[in-house]
């Protein structure tokens, strides 16, 4: 029982997302590296360039910032993930209650800060910091999928030097170094049942609960670590009036290190910890983008991205004294696509709106884990950019994310029994961006 604790607390501490916040792209990525691009839906992210953000989208987008540049802002994100229990059922003829868990989303504020510096009329640098991946959930303690998971936070910091040339007046090229920390808070309950089953003269699971009264014991995985990669781009101006940019950025390989700690032991034994470790590879990402002028009121935007998620078929977890097991993930390569347009209202204001559509890729109910009900989902999105003067502009934004209804009949481990049933999940967000021109 324990082994199987290890396993799973240190897997999905590592893999289930990075940042301050709860899952808003497939999977546990982050698009949202500015608030400029949530009014678009973030399409045309790769071709947009229009303030120092672009570092992270298509760092050749610099050689379109002359002077220097600076951006930040922050995006307020609220998930709601409400589950509706079909049949759960616990370990070893364990009573599970009727708890559902409540709102296991959580508040939250993402962050970005960039900046961008003309070198000379060909050379740019940059610097962006920003977390793109994500996720936090947290359930009440005695929910029925209790022993799946109770709280789930990771953060992650990423800071990415770039730099941009321009090959022509037509042509930029760009790439960036990447650097990103990673830290993890996994939290779940442990039936103690199963820790009597291995004591010498040790009753059946299923009287065990019965005599020790209290079966649940607290487990909880504390990890961190960090990983290096890399991103590049271009940006092609093919007419006066459309603009295509490919970019594309590096996996990541993950070496997280950290304990893993079983509190609230039955017959006042002592609590337990021991060291963990796991190698990962976080996925790969493209983008191609467009944008087109359609004339001096409308810009029309496109985007299709690619994220090779099964980089993640299983996850090989090391628990030291505690022995070894393999995760399966059964992750699947996803795509997204996503059309937006800007209106010039007049010199100073500016309206948004978008589209897209972004595939999961937790391949089914079966795989899918109450830390992440994952699910297809559809962006709507509107804003508003308003221009002070010539160097300062503020874009606010607002999108709403209707997702697939995610199905859960999640059996993959008996220690944990079996989660089944539905969520009504959505998600909502607001963000503010500030950019300025010095």
């Amino acid at each position: 029982m324990q082994k199987g604790w290890v396993s799973f607390a240190a897997a999905w501490a590592i893999f289930l997302g990075v940042g301050p916040s709860a899952v808003y792209a497939s999977g546990f990525q982050l698009i949202e590296q500015n608030a400029s691009g949530l009014g678009n839906a973030y399409a045309g992210l790769a071709a947009v360039a229009d303030n120092a953000s672009t570092i992270f989208y298509n760092p050749a987008g610099m050689s379109r910032l002359p002077g220097l540049n600076v951006s930040g802002g922050v995006t307020l994100i609220k998930p709601a993930f409400r589950f509706s229990n079909d049949g759960s059922r616990g370990p070893a003829g364990l009573a599970l209650g009727s708890g559902t868990g409540g709102d296991a989303g959580s508040l939250a504020l993402l962050p970005n800060t960039y900046v961008s510096w003309q070198v000379n009329p060909d050379w740019h640098v940059g610097l962006g910091i920003g977390a793109p991946f994500g996720l936090k959930t947290e359930y009440d303690e005695t929910w029925i999928g209790r022993y799946h998971s109770t709280e789930f936070g990771i953060e992650t910091v990423n800071l990415n030097p770039s730099v941009a040339y321009r090959v022509s007046d037509s042509l930029s090229l760009g790439a960036g170094l990447n650097w990103q920390y990673l830290s993890a808070d996994y939290q779940r309950k442990v039936p103690a049942a199963g820790l009597v089953q291995q004591l010498p003269g040790g009753m059946a699971n299923a009287l065990a609960a019965t005599v020790l009264g209290s079966p649940d014991m607290d487990g909880r995985v504390k990890l961190k670590g960090d990983a290096w990669g890399w991103n590049a781009g271009l940006l092609y101006q093919m007419t006066p009036a459309t603009r295509v940019g490919l970019s594309y950025r590096s996996a990541m390989r993950y070496d997280a290190t950290g304990t893993t700690s079983l509190k609230n032991l039955p017959l006042g034994m002592p609590a337990r910890s021991a060291d963990a470790s796991t190698t990962v590879k976080l996925p790969d990402t493209a983008i191609l983008s467009v944008a087109h002028d359609l004339n001096k009121k409308w810009q029309l935007l496109a985007d299709v991205s690619w994220t090779g998620w099964s980089s993640l078929p299983s996850l090989d977890i090391d628990s030291g004294s505690l022995g070894q097991e393999s995760l399966k993930l059964g992750f699947r390569d996803t795509w997204r696509v996503a059309l937006g347009a800007n209106y010039r209202h007049s010199q100073k204001w500016l309206f948004k709106a978008g589209v897209s559509y972004d595939q999961t890729p937790v391949p089914g109910s079966g795989l899918r884990p109450t830390s992440l009900p994952d699910s297809d989902r559809i962006w709507l999105s509107v804003g508003v950019q308003y221009k002070f003067t010539e160097q300062s502009t503020i874009d606010i934004g607002y999108a709403h994310i209707f997702m697939r209804k995610p199905y859960i009949d999640n059996n993959s481990d008996a220690a944990k029994g079996t989660v089944t049933g539905s969520y009504a999940a959505a998600i909502d967000m607001v963000g503010v961006q500030l950019s300025h021109r010095f």
